[in-house]
């Protein structure tokens, strides 16, 4: 969940500096999850169950336009909780503001593993889901009680400053921050998930984007191969660049009878989620530097934006994190004069954000929360 700053002109990943960051980062849900989209709560046949794994986890989501329609929220009372969980408000330590932490405790470091490993499961839930017809609230409810049922965690977002959902799902023009709502996901949406948990005692948090019905027909997105965690698998010349996404899902080929407008729309939204996710890996192995310097992230991602012609979003920023969901450092995703040596023990998110217009975005007065870009141009 990326942090507001204050400035004058103004797809997430964890990273324990000295660790090989795919570590927290490429752990799939270790279970089969089979998601069913029907307009009622008809039960699931006994039979259906004789073929299925035992490790299969079934979810039912009610599309119905009925109010009673989604379930219930499992109430996260059983599990540890943050302090802000009941009241919403989030403990005031100027300190963590501008001191940087170097963690040494390798008990803290391997539960910050974990915390991230779940927050990555519950990230691919959430994308998963993210079909035609189905609401984000259907979603928000889908990963709350993944997290609070299977890894007993808390999502962190919920009632953070009052945030009122367990994750942030922000489509199209939203930047960040986004409120899950009922509005039914469209085919052609730009999504992106930003799910975090609160596991013994420390935060996971993660990100990620996806473009909504851009697949084959029936594809099973469980089988796919994700794509290689390393910015020199991503030049524009990678064959594999325009025919399958980040989680290696194939690109939808056949259209048809969709318009050419609709077609230059995914091609159009492709290349910006590509664009996000390659800055990000840029990023990372600007980390890998023997001199690694904080500043060399946000030079790293607007070296990629400039190439693909898009600006970086500079208003919201990655952060540190750990016992604290946001502290120090604050991570700017554009190139900026920041001289902080990287050494191990930092952990950090980077969370680019890259819009196709202007950089500029403004949150909106009606929730406190939704971040748009100021001419509504696609973000990821």
């Amino acid at each position: 969940m990326p942090k507001t700053t204050e400035t004058n002109d103004d797809d997430d990943m964890l990273i324990i500096v000295d660790q090989p960051p795919t570590t927290t980062t490429t752990h799939k849900t270790d279970a089969t999850i089979i998601i069913i989209i029907t307009p009622t709560t008809t039960p699931i046949s006994s039979n259906a169950h004789e073929t299925l794994s035992p490790d299969t986890i079934i979810i039912i989501i009610n599309n119905s336009n009925s109010n009673n329609g989604a379930p219930p929220k499992t109430r996260a009372t059983a599990i540890v909780r943050p302090p802000y969980a009941e009241s919403g408000v989030v403990p005031s330590n100027p300190h963590l503001l501008e001191t940087v932490y170097i963690h040494t405790d390798p008990d803290a470091i391997d539960r910050m593993r974990t915390a991230a490993r779940w927050a990555r499961r519950a990230l691919d839930v959430a994308c998963r889901a993210a079909v035609p017809g189905v609401t984000t609230d259907d979603i928000d409810t889908l990963v709350h009680n993944y997290l609070v049922e299977e890894g007993g965690a808390y999502p962190s977002p919920l009632n953070y400053s009052g945030f009122p959902k367990s994750i942030c799902a922000s489509i199209n023009e939203v930047v960040c921050h986004g409120i899950p709502d009922t509005r039914p996901l469209q085919y052609g949406d730009v999504v992106s998930f930003d799910v975090s948990c609160f596991l013994d005692g420390v935060h996971g948090d993660n990100c990620a984007t996806i473009i909504v019905g851009d697949q084959p027909d029936r594809f099973d997105v469980t089988t796919a191969t994700p794509a290689p965690h390393d910015a020199a698998h991503f030049p524009e010349s990678d064959p594999d660049a325009n025919r399958k996404d980040w989680r290696g899902v194939p690109y939808k080929t056949d259209w048809g009878s969709a318009s050419e407008e609709e077609e230059d729309h995914f091609r159009s939204a492709r290349r910006l989620v590509r664009a996000t996710r390659e800055s990000l890996y840029a990023a990372i192995d600007a980390c890998r530097r023997p001199d690694a310097c904080l500043s060399h992230i946000g030079h790293a991602i607007g070296r990629v934006a400039t190439h693909y012609g898009y600006q970086s979003v500079e208003k919201y920023r990655g952060h540190g994190i750990c016992h604290e969901f946001h502290c120090a450092p604050f991570v700017k995703h554009y190139p900026n004069h920041d001289r902080l040596p990287l050494v191990p023990g930092m952990i950090f998110t980077i969370e680019p954000m890259l819009v196709m217009g202007r950089h500029h975005c403004v949150e909106w007065e009606s929730d406190g929360w939704t971040v748009v870009t100021v001419d509504n141009s696609l973000a990821a």
